[in-house]
């Protein structure tokens, strides 16, 4: 009796390991939004990391998160640490590439509550007087993190939160293209 229950167990976990081993070992995560504001505008909040916390929806999950800067004022080479509560976590994002009006492309590098190096990149496109904002991250999908796939839609909590920066993110840079 007992060892065909220990050998179910090892059936399921076989299976279980050989489903995480099938998922997709990197994760991709964008959303976009159309801005009333030109490309330089939108460019301007996001290059610039003292910025964020106006738009930032990790700001608002934790308003009392510290951050430091360091490196370039804004552009490559800018640096932006936090530490935060759970929901923010610990970690440190740099400016790996600032072309205006173009891209912005960052390495994210978190520290707590899990280790990870992540990318995200912002890209801008001009339409008529409107402009198109791409917020994506993308990274290596390890074992932990396929396991935690087949659990947590992280498409959805990520991209809801891209979705919420994005919107906060209009509300500015249409203000500042009215003044």
């Amino acid at each position: 009796m007992i060892i065909n229950i220990l050998l179910a167990l090892a059936v399921i976990i076989i299976v279980l390991v050989v489903i995480v081993s099938l998922q997709p070992s990197e994760f991709r995560v964008t959303r976009s939004a159309t801005m009333a504001a030109s490309p330089a505008t939108v460019f301007d909040q996001i290059n610039d990391l003292h910025k964020w916390e106006a738009w930032s929806p990790w700001a608002k999950m934790d308003p009392t998160s510290k951050s430091t800067f360091a490196g370039s004022p804004s552009g490559t080479g800018a640096v932006m640490g936090w530490a935060g509560n759970n929901k923010v976590g610990e970690g440190r994002m740099t400016i790996t590439e600032s072309r205006p009006g173009e891209r912005i492309r960052l390495k994210l590098e978190f520290f707590k509550p899990f280790k990870a190096v992540n990318t995200a990149e912002f890209t801008f496109k001009a339409e008529g007087n409107q402009t198109v904002v791409n917020w994506c991250m993308f990274g290596p999908n390890n074992f932990m993190g396929k396991a935690f796939g087949l659990i947590m839609n992280c498409d959805k909590m990520v991209g809801g939160q891209f979705e919420q920066g994005l919107a906060a993110m209009k509300t500015i840079a249409e203000g500042a293209g009215k003044k």
